[in-house]
């Protein structure tokens, strides 16, 4: 196999889903602005796809993929391989079904655990919801099958159909929006519906790129063979660790729901545009050295280790800074640019850029999670972070209760930040406490000249938006092409301050220049 020909594919066909996303978060807000129609598809779409991702795509993956690739190891034509993978679905699919019943069935309940009891007007924007869900609940059952199919896809080999299968949804969504734009409660019937089309397509096209490949799978009696077993006590964990971040999110359904119509919408696009550095940056990094810890840890050598985390810190704070200050002082304008026209409102704009803003403000924080949980896992400490997670979560959705009466909407990310600060503070803490990991003298040196020109990029940054206030409130062109040139000044001043005084390893950044010419040669 090609590593840089799988990671190129990949990488292309998720930035193509990434893309497609944007355009389907532009067009809600035009198509449905911040109404409470818009809310009404947010709460549809988000309880089966945070199930989705609390129990379909990480934690499963984690799991089933080495147990598949083990076992297609074992013997030439991969036919052990084969019956797990089907000993799996024949569980897999009937517990999914039985789940998506139960919450059929318990739709009510859950959505009034959710809303308020005055949601809308009387009961209609609820009963709404309700309906609404029930026809959106079995997205579940298809994207955990898509999930398993991607496994194997990718177990052997074949990345393509897996990394662009997501696209298909935004395409599903985008379809639904240009051929109903009427808005309210039609739209959002539409859209409901794509979603179960978006979610077949995603299914159809994987499991005919896993015929294409040679692992054809067929359905089993269910029996809970050592295999299954196996795959149960490996992605229970994980499953665990991960739940925190998608169990806040019902929480902050349950408070926006008590916000003005609009609020789920807004809080939604916000933490899209917040979660892309996240997920390039923090993601890629816990990833990364979770092995290498892991190698150093074995061998008794924390020196290594320590190292490590350093080195991933350093890198993490140089991309994740000016990530954070061009979100921040920029926020106004790149939800204007992306996002105002038809029903949305610059009002609209205005308060998403000011969630925005305040809700990069944990950006960092949740970057440095991503890079000091290795510390623990690679110790086989699984615990630890699930503890502190669970009580800053309470933490958190406790300074709600206090914060939202007296602040609004702009509270809800205030807390996340807040929370994933003191989250991050503790993991430190202890990771410090029991010997495992200190800040080296060379890295906080590193840091506060990172931080001096992220200071530099915010004051550039806050000029260039003065100047170009005028800008920002005309075409859609003009606001973003404003809003590009905005971004390149921040980068250019950030990196080159950085460079200047310090702020970035200028050695590993010449061998890295002179490595990719080499290859390019």
């Amino acid at each position: 196999m090609n590593l840089y020909k799988a990671i190129g594919a990949i990488g292309g066909l998720t930035m193509v889903s990434r893309v497609l996303g944007f355009v389907r978060e532009v067009v809600v807000a035009r198509v449905l602005g911040a109404s409470a129609a818009a809310d009404v598809f947010t709460l549809a779409f988000l309880i089966p796809n945070l199930f989705r991702r609390l129990f379909g795509e990480g934690a499963f993956s984690s799991g089933f993929v080495p147990l598949f690739a083990q076992r297609l190891n074992e013997d030439a034509d991969g036919a052990a391989a084969r019956r797990f993978a089907e000993e799996v679905l024949a569980v897999f699919l009937p517990l999914l079904a039985a789940v998506t019943a139960l919450f059929v069935v318990a739709m009510p309940l859950l959505i009034a655990l959710i809303v308020p009891d005055d949601w809308g007007v009387g009961t209609e924007k609820t009963a709404f919801a309700v309906a609404m869900t029930r026809v959106t609940m079995p997205y579940l059952v298809l994207i955990c099958l898509v999930s398993l199919v991607s496994g194997v896809l990718n177990s052997v080999g074949r990345f393509a159909a897996a990394a662009f299968a997501p696209a298909l949804l935004n395409v599903a969504l985008v379809a639904a929006l240009l051929l109903v734009p009427v808005g309210g409660a039609a739209t959002v019937r539409a859209m409901c519906w794509a979603v179960l089309a978006g979610g077949v397509a995603q299914l159809v096209l994987c499991w005919a790129s896993m015929v294409r490949a040679g692992v054809p799978i067929k359905l089993r009696r269910p029996r809970l063979t050592p295999g299954v077993r196996e795959l149960f006590f490996l992605v229970l964990p994980a499953t665990l660790a991960g739940g925190t971040y998608y169990i806040s999110q019902f929480f902050y359904a349950y408070f926006a729901t008590r916000l003005p119509d609009g609020s789920l919408l807004i809080l939604g696009q916000a933490d899209r545009l917040n979660q892309l550095p996240l997920a390039i940056i923090g993601s890629a990094l816990g990833v990364a050295i979770l092995p290498s810890v892991s190698r150093a840890v074995g061998r008794g050598d924390e020196v290594e280790a320590t190292d490590v985390t350093a080195r991933a810190i350093e890198l993490g704070m140089l991309l994740t800074i000016p990530a954070t200050v061009a979100l921040a002082v920029a926020a106004g304008p790149i939800a204007g640019a992306l996002f105002e026209g038809g029903r949305f409102t610059a009002a609209d704009a205005g308060l998403t850029g000011a969630v925005l803003a305040t809700l990069v403000l944990g950006l960092p924080a949740y970057v440095l999670i991503k890079v000091l949980t290795p510390g623990f896992y690679a110790r086989r400490d699984v615990r630890t972070p699930v503890v502190v997670a669970v009580g800053t979560l309470l933490a958190g959705v406790a300074l709600n209760f206090v914060l939202v009466p007296r602040l609004g909407i702009v509270a809800l990310p205030l807390s996340t930040a807040l929370a994933a600060w003191t989250n991050c503070l503790i993991l430190a803490a202890l990771l410090r406490a029991r010997g495992h990991f200190r800040l080296p003298s060379w890295l906080t040196s590193r840091l506060l000249r990172q931080l001096l020109a992220g200071a530099a990029m915010g004051a550039a940054l806050w000029a260039v938006r003065e100047a170009l206030e005028s800008r920002f409130v005309g075409s859609t062109g003009e606001r973003l092409l404003s809003v590009g040139a905005l971004v390149a000044v921040g980068a250019l001043v950030y990196f080159a301050v950085a460079w200047a005084i310090g702020g970035v390893n200028r050695d590993d950044l010449l061998v890295l220049l002179r490595r990719k010419k080499a290859t390019a040669a």
